[in-house]
């Protein structure tokens, strides 16, 4: 087991509706603010959505995105910032033709879901290796399309955080990792409790770990009511942990979180009650490869 541990916040994702949380991070400056308290609170990564600021919906926005990286940039933080890609990967089949798209898809060229990352340069990018059923809609990352993303992102100098939901998406990581398009130690981040995903269970959790490539950093995350059991377990099996607003907006059965800085700070004392302690930034550029902040 590591000496220090690697909490990530995902500060607001793109699924929880605002009237679920008052508090839920929706304007650029309220999710830099959020990413700033996590930090404070003990996250050395904040992992980060946009959201438009009149409907609450998620985002593709370049410039909602270059407002909150400006923010917390210009701030002076040095926490490491990852913005997702999962935006437009969403396919909503037609009730009368499969095969047209319905209100809801949001599917977009491959390249499409990569621009911000080519124009703002961030530490890390989450990129999804996922084609699965989500509800009564689809989610498509093809393997073609996976390429396309991961070398349009390394291009740019920038570190995919390799997201898998299942076991198939680890199998096709490690072929692009042979492949030499995700170079240097790669950093998987396994999601537990979507539905018709990876269940949030050790056992599962352990088998995910089993078909990772030696010398790779993984994390684990589990959604809602899942996530500090998941947290325990991705730690005590040796790997990081990711908590936030994203996945979950409880502090504890039937109570509302405060906000992220308070979903963070209960993952420090969990970790502290299992004898771990939290990576600094640095510390977590150091095990991810990452260059030191300029």
């Amino acid at each position: 087991m590591a000496s220090k541990t690697i909490i990530s916040c995902a500060v607001t994702g793109n699924l929880v509706k605002p009237e679920q949380h008052p508090g839920l991070p929706v304007t650029p400056k309220q999710i830099a603010q959020a990413a700033l308290d996590a930090r404070a609170a003990g996250a050395a990564i904040a992992h980060i959505h946009v959201r438009d600021p009149e409907t609450g919906r998620g985002s593709m926005r370049l410039d909602l995105y270059k407002e909150v990286v400006d923010r917390i940039r210009d701030s002076g933080s040095d926490v490491i910032i990852n913005l997702t890609t999962g935006e437009g990967q969403r396919f909503v089949p037609s009730d009368d033709d499969p095969k047209v798209a319905a209100p809801g898809t949001t599917l977009v060229h491959p390249l499409r879901r990569v621009e911000h990352i080519v124009e703002l340069k961030p530490d890390l990018c989450s990129l999804d290796f996922n084609t699965m059923n989500s509800g009564g809609q689809v989610v498509i990352n093809t393997p073609a399309n996976v390429r396309k993303m991961a070398a349009a992102i390394v291009g740019a100098g920038v570190k995919p955080e390799i997201e898998v939901f299942d076991s198939g998406d680890i199998h096709l990581a490690n072929d692009l990792i042979a492949e030499g398009l995700i170079p240097g130690r790669p950093f998987f981040q396994i999601v537990s409790g979507v539905r018709y995903g990876c269940a949030p269970t050790v056992e599962t959790i352990a088998y995910m770990r089993s078909l990772i490539p030696n010398g790779a950093i993984w994390s684990a995350f589990g959604i809602g009511r899942h996530e500090y059991p998941i947290l325990a377990a991705a730690h005590l099996l040796g790997g990081q942990v990711r908590v936030g607003m994203e996945d979950n907006i409880y502090i504890r059965r039937g109570q509302l979180t405060r906000g992220n800085g308070e979903l963070v700070e209960q993952a420090v004392h969990l970790l502290d009650l299992l004898g771990g302690e939290p990576a600094t930034p640095a510390e977590a550029r150091a095990m991810l490869e990452l260059p030191p902040r300029s």
